[in-house]
């Protein structure tokens, strides 16, 4: 009732006089009965009081709320989301070719599984996640990635950062040392901070993390985070000597390595790089996959394999959190798996990729020529394009947001304070040559004079 929250706020007060029954059924052109019921429900709950011919006022015991201060609210563009349920901008890295994702097959696939569910598609799921999901991804790593796990150690979770959420809250202290790549994924660095790490920026060169730099900058972290087969943002490898050295260090000071492999199936010269994990004799690396970039962002479906002495921790914690992913993408996603048809789309991607890359690569050099130079690696969705010396990334990345593209200055996501520059391009999404010139020339009108 709107008398009874003008009440409330205080725009009625004790005593005011509330209009006839006669005047407010004419005004809101209801029956007079409806009207003498409503005042007389207000009357029974204390509200209001009847006086005759006096009319009815509000009642005095009636105690008006304080007004509070009017708050206005913040524009939307004052906080700044990592991902805003937007359409996709050309360039969006760690996007995969949405167009290209079979979701005939997909809907095929998910109505099955919901037509066919039983009582136990309806009860709390396992907060560990779904055996059928967790059985089929230690299935695909011990073929793809080397990765030799049972399902008890798989923990699904609703996105990286949630594998890197169940991991802090079952192992990280505030104040533990974290090492982590510089440059990094920044969203990885900000959740970690928020977390209570403090961490330690590890310089990055063309072999990945400089493991030595590591050691003399903090012998005594507890974590260490990196990005062993493409590194995030440079697309380096991490090279075999430096593996062994990461892993040597975790041992000697019983650290924890979380790996993160958010895209390591596109790799398109040469076989793909093993797993880290694969060589983790000591059980000290926590490995993290994703589903986003290899089928689709909405899924929110990631996964996180941990030690067998740690199973145990981690599960307490999962219980905890009661985090849980929507059992029928996990049924979907395990189904797709174990039918054959994840690899199947794997190796389109990877071929589709191959061919993207180069078309926006051949545009990209015939519209700057000289201007930056294309960083060529084996793997990755997105390419890094340097520029020429004295150019400001962070000027060209706004400059290129304001026209509808969504370029990354490859500075931003350094910690320390003398960065690289160079634009941050994805791919995935270049269809044909007509648009990778198109998307050039829109970048080059971006570039100052």
């Amino acid at each position: 009732m709107r008398f009874r929250t003008a009440i409330a706020d205080g725009h009625l007060k004790a005593g005011d006089r509330v209009p006839s029954v006669r005047a407010l059924s004419s005004e809101l052109n209801l029956a007079r009965g409806t009207i003498e019921a409503a005042y007389q429900l207000l009357m029974n709950e204390g509200y209001l009081i009847g006086r005759g011919a006096a009319g009815t006022i509000v009642s005095p015991l009636i105690k008006s709320a304080p007004v509070a201060p009017k708050i206005t609210p913040l524009p939307s563009s004052a906080v700044s989301l990592v991902h805003s349920g937007e359409s996709p901008w050309p360039f969006q890295m760690g996007l995969p070719a949405l167009e290209a994702f079979p979701r005939k097959l997909w809907n095929r696939i998910a109505s099955y599984e919901l037509r066919h569910s039983l009582l136990d598609g309806l009860i709390y799921p396992d907060a560990r996640g779904h055996d059928s999901l967790r059985t089929a991804v230690a299935g695909y790593l011990g073929i793809s990635r080397g990765i030799s796990c049972t399902p008890g150690q798989v923990f699904i979770v609703a996105g990286y950062r949630a594998g890197l959420d169940l991991i802090c809250r079952s192992l990280l202290k505030p104040g533990d040392r974290c090492w982590v790549e510089d440059p990094g994924y920044f969203a990885a660095h900000n959740f970690l901070r928020e977390a209570g790490a403090t961490l330690v920026p590890v310089p990055v060169d063309a072999d990945g993390m400089i493991v030595e730099a590591g050691v003399r900058l903090a012998p005594d972290a507890r974590f260490s985070v990196v990005t062993p087969t493409h590194q995030s943002p440079l697309c380096v490898a991490l090279a075999m000597p430096r593996r062994q050295e990461l892993l040597e260090w975790a041992c000697r000071q019983e650290s924890w390595i979380i790996e993160d492999d958010y895209d390591s199936e596109y790799r398109y010269h040469g076989r793909p790089l093993p797993a880290l994990k694969s060589l983790d004799g000591q059980d000290r690396v926590l490995y993290c996959g994703t589903f986003s970039k290899v089928l689709m962002p909405s899924l929110r479906l990631a996964y996180v394999v941990v030690p067998e002495k740690l199973v145990q921790r981690f599960t307490e914690i999962a219980d905890k959190m009661h985090s849980h992913c929507p059992s029928l993408l996990q049924l979907t996603t395990a189904r797709f798996i174990e039918e054959g048809h994840f690899g199947r789309h794997l190796k389109k991607m990877r071929s589709l990729y191959a061919h993207r890359r180069q078309l926006l690569v051949d545009a990209l050099l015939a519209k700057f020529a000289g201007r930056l130079s294309i960083d060529h690696q084996a793997g990755g969705m997105h390419l890094l394009a340097r520029l020429e010396k004295g150019m400001d990334d962070n000027l060209i990345s706004n400059n290129a947001k304001r026209a509808g593209l969504a370029v990354q200055a490859l500075s931003r996501w350094y910690l320390s304070a003398d960065p690289e520059h160079g634009l941050l391009l994805g791919f995935t999404n270049v269809t044909d040559s007509k648009q990778a010139t198109e998307l050039a020339e829109r970048l080059a009108r971006a570039f100052p004079d």
